[in-house]
């Protein structure tokens, strides 16, 4: 657990056995993204993830598809390795930024 990263109720999760209740809203953050749920009812066991997800209600808004995180360098998302040629031309837009 991340300092601050979980909140129960709006107050900071001090640590990992935090009791909770149903009714708690829970509040992660994940980076730049925040999601916020309400506890629905609180599990028996350690079930199936369709199971657990009845136990909950997310209060979070949707983030509309063209707002998601764009890669920071599509050219070479899912490529592997970029070529010579490719590496030359970042060498060169690179050199060309420090002058």
């Amino acid at each position: 657990m991340q300092a601050g990263a979980v909140r129960v109720n709006g107050s900071v999760a001090q640590k990992r056995a935090t009791l909770v209740v149903v009714g708690d809203v829970l509040t992660f953050a994940m980076g730049d993204d925040v999601r916020v749920i309400q506890i629905e009812g609180i599990g028996t066991r350690r079930g199936p993830a369709p199971e657990a997800q009845t136990l909950y209600t997310d209060l979070s808004l949707p983030v509309p598809r063209s707002e998601k995180k764009q890669p920071e360098n599509p050219a070479f998302e899912g490529k592997g390795r970029p070529s010579k040629r490719d590496r030359r031309v970042l060498d060169l837009s690179r050199a060309r930024h420090l002058e």
